[in-house]
């Protein structure tokens, strides 16, 4: 790795090593809140933009100079994984992702074809290649994969869910298929993400966005064991983020499978990380704060900068994804002002 990227600010701070001011990247940097980012979508399908290494290159890119962040992060999705398997997905305007053909049964485990993502997924390898040519040398690249409890939330339900009957119903009433389900699951994410690290990431963040629907118990039995194997797999190559929202009761289990940051979202104090013996944590300002006048996006700011207390190893970072709508100027306000009261 060339020296000035391994010494990048977002890179030390993964490691907990002194830096010279706070890291900031943001999680949905690119997207639809921003005026570049929505004449690039007018080009095409957002299944098609994901698909399109230039216009994904292009996107991630354009957040990155025009926000002035310390990371990149990949423009693609967590769900086109799920396609080369024998899942039918589509992306309907203003309803998000749809599977059409969801798993209810063992029988539907036992379709899934496991696939090669170099092979099956070669758009994302030649975006990753060109980001990395166009970034500048000292900001890595950030891969990410959602996590096999997410993956197979999303399989299961179909879309989006307010209480993940069906996923919940077999996680609970048929252990053997949920067990093969994750299996599966785990098997390809691991070589998803295997393969983004070869195609030259410097980072990966794992994303279990629906995780927070779970007990504690249930985390431990269900999901636990999935994420730190596929953690174990790939740590040591580069940093691995592991974040999801809703998980305040069992981020302590999180931290448990072995991620290099633990990402906290609102709900959860900032600290807790250090509490559980993280050497570096990410977070954790409101999305929705972005909205309010820019002094109270600031004062907001603030308070996960005192919450960090000046500890090493702290990015700055949302509790969750940047919401359409957010007004931009605030967003680069917010950039700046970390940056600038974080400076040792």
């Amino acid at each position: 790795m060339d020296e000035r990227l391994h010494n990048s600010r977002f890179l030390k701070a993964c490691r907990g090593e002194p830096i010279d001011c706070t890291p900031v990247w943001l999680m949905r940097q690119a997207g639809r809140y921003m005026a570049e980012y929505r004449e690039v979508r007018a080009q095409t399908s957002f299944l098609g933009l994901c698909k399109t290494p230039e216009l994904a290159a292009k996107v991630t890119l354009d957040a990155q100079r025009i926000l002035g962040v310390d990371a990149a992060i990949l423009f693609a999705d967590l769900l086109p994984i799920l396609e080369p398997l024998g899942l039918k997905l589509s992306y309907e305007e203003g309803e998000g992702p749809r599977i059409h053909n969801p798993i209810r049964s063992a029988a539907d485990i036992d379709a899934l074809t496991l696939q090669n993502p170099r092979e099956s997924m070669p758009f994302v390898g030649e975006a990753i290649k060109i980001i990395r040519r166009e970034l500048p040398a000292d900001i890595p690249l950030i891969g990410f994969a959602g996590a096999p409890f997410t993956l197979a939330a999303y399989a299961i339900e179909g879309g989006g869910s307010r209480n993940y009957i069906h996923a919940k119903t077999l996680m609970y009433g048929d252990p053997g298929a949920w067990a093969a389900l994750m299996e599966k699951l785990t098997g390809q994410v691991i070589d998803y993400l295997r393969a983004q690290i070869e195609w030259g990431v410097n980072a990966l963040q794992i994303f279990d966005s629906w995780v927070g629907c779970l007990s504690p118990a249930d985390y431990r039995a269900h999901v636990l064991p999935w994420v730190r194997r596929v953690i174990g797999e790939v740590r040591g190559k580069v940093p691995v983020i592991y974040f999801g929202t809703g998980t305040a009761t069992f981020l302590d289990a999180m931290f448990e499978a072995g991620p290099d940051v633990i990402g906290i979202d609102w709900h959860t104090p900032l600290q807790r990380g250090w509490e559980l013996g993280a050497k570096s944590v990410q977070g954790n300002m409101d999305p929705v704060a972005l909205f309010a006048p820019r002094e109270v996006v600031l004062a907001k700011a603030q308070e996960v900068l005192d919450a960090a207390a000046g500890r090493e190893g702290h990015i700055f970072n949302l509790g969750h994804g940047i919401l359409p709508k957010t007004p931009v100027d605030n967003v680069k306000a917010l950039v700046d002002y970390v940056h600038e009261k974080s400076a040792r």
